[in-house]
């Protein structure tokens, strides 16, 4: 009997190592896209809050960035790895869905990474964990969706608020007094009433001008370039009721198409050539003359000089004002604002095309001067701020800054909720998947709990950066949590948990939305790869 026995128990044995396939080298792969990622995120993560640390970004050429902007600061990054790189396409999307969070969203993914290592290393299949992560996921967005709080656009406090507890995280924060109403009312004033929930962030122009305090910066009712009147020939450098239009042809005698030389042998016909470039121009500026147009914009040619002196001469004798150079994608705000339309050829010049405007001028700032367009009529649905700052650092910065504060704005403009800041949603989505997490079965279950706990990283983070002791920070709110009191979250300021929402601490529901669902979609991704092929 013991002898039929042994080979019977020795079959299975033999068709098991036929069978083997190697798991390791799917381990190591998962494993290394998991730590790549988590490497991005830790990088990232000092720069989180309004306690956060800057970073100082250095280029190749030379050129140093201060920035706490998590999206400024991976995009800067040189990054390798794939899976880091995918890191670093999360905070771009970020930034490109809501504009704020971009620091939030890395340092989750980095933290929802983390869980799910700890997950399949205790045998977990990583189809399981992603089926999990993608359900905690929705449940997620209604509970902040349950939390948050409507708000009406005719509420400015509210947006204000919001603003500002976007900027506070920022390098220049002490200016979010200045920077908010700024943001909001420039947002507020490109809206159009047909469409009221879509705004086009490119309607409002960010002139940045070196020089003065951020206290400086303003918003413009009309144009501002950063370029100065052509004064090569003492033309004029202000003008009351100008008529003006946006040329797309240059103001100088044509040139040849091909590369030709053309000889001149004698004077007469150097007079001759002479002669008639003179005849073209005066022809060219008699059109523009006749239809009372008075200031003229320019578009930079690369082809050739736009303008000659000998143009310029005569345009300032006609009395008409000269703006050159102004660049290619800046036309289509330009012909926006000035409800005007761009003239492509001198045979199309008509008085229809113009823009008209109370006054064109040029103002002295700092060190360098200014062009304004003020009081035009009719004028499009857009804005310029015009940012200033005592040196390029500030001023850089203060453009992310503003930014951001704008597309916070534009948030709450296309989803109309607020919700608590200072980790108090984080916390409450964490208590709520956790009890959630006890009425699943199996695997599931298990899976929730730590997606759960991976959650309390921002509010962990914020504590930390603050100089708090984070461990006994996050387990006083879980307890207020537990009470009830939802929107108990950290004061960094003082230094302990208040009720954040009468301390003003808001942001727009669609920036924590946003940054859960790509944070979730991200690691579920770099959970499904088991392989990287190269290919030659």
């Amino acid at each position: 009997m013991a002898a039929v026995a042994a080979p019977m128990a020795s079959r299975p044995r033999a068709s098991k190592s036929e069978s083997f396939v190697d798991n390791k080298r799917k381990e190591d792969i998962r494993s290394a896209n998991i730590n790549a990622g988590r490497a991005v995120a830790d990088a990232v993560r000092t720069s989180l809050g309004p306690k956060g640390m800057d970073k100082m970004i250095s280029t190749a050429s030379g050129e140093v960035i201060i920035t706490n902007d998590g999206a400024t600061i991976l995009n800067k990054m040189d990054v390798l790895q794939p899976a880091a790189k995918m890191m670093v396409e999360l905070s771009k999307s970020q930034d490109s869905a809501a504009g704020d969070g971009t620091t939030t969203v890395v340092v989750l993914a980095g933290a929802l990474l983390r869980v799910c290592q700890v997950l399949l290393g205790a045998g977990i299949h990583p189809t399981v964990i992603s089926d999990a992560l993608h359900k905690s996921c929705g449940k997620s967005v209604d509970i902040l969706t349950a939390m948050a709080v409507p708000v009406e656009l005719t509420d400015r406090d509210s947006l204000v608020k919001s603003a500002s507890t976007s900027l506070n995280s920022k390098v220049v924060s002490q200016y979010s007094t200045l920077l908010a109403p700024l943001a909001v009312d420039a947002v507020l004033s490109v809206i159009d009433p047909e469409k009221p929930e879509i705004v086009d962030l490119r309607d409002i122009k960010i002139v940045k001008k070196l020089g003065g305090t951020v206290d400086d910066t303003h918003t413009v009712k009309g144009l501002v370039f950063d370029k100065k009147v052509s004064h090569a020939a003492g033309g004029p450098t202000r003008m009351e009721n100008a008529k003006i239009a946006v040329i797309q042809f240059q103001i100088s005698p044509p040139k040849t198409d091909i590369e030709q030389s053309i000889v001149v042998s004698d004077y007469t016909q150097m007079d001759r050539i002479l002669k008639e470039e003179r005849n073209y121009i005066l022809g060219m500026i008699k059109k523009i003359k006749a239809t009372g147009c008075n200031v003229l914009l320019i578009q930079k040619s690369i082809l050739r000089d736009a303008v000659t002196d000998l143009s310029l001469h005569y345009l300032a004798k006609a009395k008409i004002m000269v703006i050159k150079d102004v660049e290619r994608d800046e036309i289509e705000f330009v012909t926006k604002t000035l409800n005007c339309l761009p003239i492509a050829n001198i045979e199309h010049f008509r008085a229809e095309k113009l823009g008209f405007a109370e006054l064109v001028e040029e103002a002295s700032l700092g060190d360098g001067k200014i062009l304004k367009i003020t009081g035009i009529k009719d004028m499009g649905r857009t804005t310029s701020v015009l940012v200033r700052g005592s040196n390029q650092l500030v001023l850089d910065e203060a453009e992310r800054s503003l930014h951001d504060a704008l597309c916070v704005v534009r948030c709450l403009v296309s989803k109309r909720f607020l919700i608590a800041g200072g980790g108090a949603p984080e916390i409450e989505l964490s208590r709520q998947l956790g009890a959630w997490a006890k009425v699943l079965h199996g695997m599931e279950g298990y899976c929730v709990k730590s997606f759960a706990e991976a959650l309390e990283v921002i509010p962990y983070t914020l504590a930390e950066n603050a100089g708090l002791n984070p461990i006994a920070i996050v387990t006083e709110l879980r307890n207020k949590h537990a009470q009830g009191e939802i929107n108990s979250g950290i004061n960094v300021r003082k230094g302990q948990i208040t009720n954040i929402l009468e301390e003003n601490v808001v942001q727009p529901l669609l920036v924590s939305t946003s940054a859960i669902t790509l944070a979730t979609e991200c690691v579920r991704m770099i959970l499904k790869i088991d392989d990287i092929v190269t290919v030659r």
